[in-house]
């Protein structure tokens, strides 16, 4: 018998359907064999049936049931408003309201979804075909005219979208004809429909002012909304993909604090819970009914050095405190090995585009000094800011204050609680630290916290050869002269930029093994955020 073909094929469609119902009414392996006995099957072949049976209905996503997940942020900055999210807390809350063009698959590939269609022949002028039968949670039909609004106003100013500096490449977005839409950029990008997949570009209401109602086209509707506190959502039962979502309501939280999410977690306070600390992965292992899901990606903690003020302003000082990282100690000690050595440049080495030639950065106290020295650090206090937030932020932070106590190097190691970190201390600091989540290209990572005038240029280090670099890698057809355009900008960030950057980090989750349906999604962890539509729970 080849027990890895569908279960209908093995035993046909008659028998196999009533084997399943059988099966969801609660039947255990002794009847579903015993079914199978009475009909007169060998033992033998009874038995692998019956274990391919339970393994089929085992991977069958049962409807029904409510769920409580944890993410690591919450803050009264929390948003509903697709330009405005920040945060893995807004991104998942985002997903389960909303839909973009596109969606990014397991290889961070551009699937349709509201388009069920894209073409180009230029990878200038892109042509959108809309799904037919969408709506959104309030009854009204998708339109081309919501998708023009949607995207043209992160062009605005007044808008303040994070998403300016990616949309500031449109030029135009107009309706095309019945439910088509016609983008044209100033220039070619052949990554436009990843960046359409991404957070920011889910499709609103045309018109959308207010965004506490939380109205899209996505698999949940919501019920209740508290920034910083909690959001509810219940089941979209017009949703455009059939079958899904599987679950009933979605309780979603933000707990910033590492040992009060894994603590909640196996109280069984949640059933899913974001960013497990290494340190607690043997814990929730060991404990039964729980699980460990994790996925490795291009996050990241960047040490941050001001270029324009502070020590950071001095390029000794920025180079002796990149070589003060001793990686292979934090990959050890602070990652616990749930991580791969960075090299002071953004682009992982999963990524296509990875620049593997560039020279590793070592660990070499004696360089260090030397910069250090030269920058005239001397003894004083040099704060540094650090925070539970910025993942291993304040382990990565001992381990330098540590080598720079040999040197006589005096790192004043700031903490700072989680709440209200990102928009008190982030980008406002002189020396101080980030945490960035997965981008699904190397052009969108680089054009929001590298390119001089992106709003999240973490060490406001800016060069005009890198922005045109960047520009004329868009449109570049031709994948080896655009692999070096990005090995060169790598070289640059390496060099010359304000920003350390030790380890990339895998995403760990903790989950209920009562909840299937999980998936790594390289944007990060809960499945890149949009695990809201795969989950469910088994009986």
């Amino acid at each position: 018998m080849n027990e890895n073909k569908p279960l209908h094929e093995l035993l046909g469609p008659q028998d196999s359907l009533r084997l399943m119902d059988a099966l969801r009414r609660g039947a255990s392996r002794r009847d579903i064999l015993g079914m199978l006995l009475a009909g007169g099957m060998q033992a033998t072949l009874a038995g692998g049936l019956a274990g391919a049976a339970l393994s089929a209905h085992a991977q069958t996503p049962r409807r029904g049931g409510r769920i409580r997940v944890a993410g690591g942020t919450a803050a009264i900055t929390d948003t509903l408003d697709p330009a405005k999210m920040s945060n893995q807390t807004d991104y998942s809350r985002g997903t389960m309201l909303y839909n973009g063009l596109t969606t990014l698959d397991g290889n961070l590939a551009p699937q349709p979804a509201l388009a069920e269609e894209f073409t180009t022949k230029d990878a200038k002028v892109w042509v959108f075909k809309l799904r037919k039968g969408v709506s959104f949670h309030d009854g009204k039909a998708l339109s081309p005219a919501d998708v023009v609004f949607s995207i043209m106003r992160h062009k605005d100013p007044a808008t303040a979208s994070k998403a300016k500096i990616l949309a500031d490449q449109i030029d135009s977005v107009k309706v095309s004809g019945p439910g088509e839409v016609t983008i044209t950029l100033s220039a070619p990008n052949a990554d436009l429909p990843v960046i359409l997949g991404t957070f920011h570009f889910l499709i609103v209401k045309d018109g959308t002012t207010d965004f506490n109602a939380g109205i899209g086209t996505g698999p949940f509707k919501l019920k209740e909304f508290k920034p910083g506190v909690r959001s509810i959502a219940v089941r979209n039962e017009t949703y455009w993909k059939p079958g899904k979502p599987y679950l009933d309501e979605i309780e979603f939280v933000g707990i910033g604090d590492d040992g009060a999410r894994v603590n909640a977690l196996l109280s069984g306070d949640l059933d899913l819970a974001a960013s497990i600390n290494p340190r607690a992965v043997a814990r929730v292992k060991s404990t039964p009914g729980y699980a460990i899901f994790s996925t490795q990606s291009g996050q990241y903690s960047s040490l941050i050095m001001r270029k324009d003020l502070g020590p950071g302003a001095n390029p000794d000082f920025v180079l002796g405190m990149k070589y003060l990282l001793d990686r292979e100690q934090m990959r050890k000690s602070v990652a616990l090995g749930n991580a791969v050595i960075g090299n002071d440049q953004p682009i992982d080495p999963t990524n296509r585009f990875h620049f593997a030639g560039l020279p590793q950065r070592p660990f070499d106290p004696e360089k260090a000094k030397f910069h250090l020295k030269k920058a005239n650090v001397g003894g004083a206090k040099i704060p540094v800011v650090v925070s539970p937030a910025a993942t291993y932020s304040i382990e990565i932070a001992l381990v330098m204050q540590q080598s720079a106590q040999r040197l006589g190097v005096n790192l004043d190691l700031k903490r700072m609680p989680a709440d209200g970190y990102w928009s008190n201390h982030w980008l406002n600091s002189p020396v101080g630290f980030g945490n960035v989540n997965p981008r699904p290209s190397a052009d969108s990572l680089l054009t929001l916290f590298f390119k001089s005038d992106a709003p999240w240029n973490e060490s406001r280090w800016k060069d005009a050869k890198f922005d045109q670099l960047l520009v004329a890698a868009r449109g570049e057809t031709d994948l080896a002269k655009r692999k070096q355009m990005y090995a060169d900008m790598q070289t640059m960030i390496h060099d010359d930029a304000g920003i350390g950057i030790p380890l990339f980090l895998a995403s760990i989750d903790g989950h209920s093994s009562k909840l299937k349906g999980l998936a790594p999604i390289p944007l990060g962890g809960l499945m890149g955020y949009s695990f809201a539509e795969h989950v469910w729970l088994d009986a």
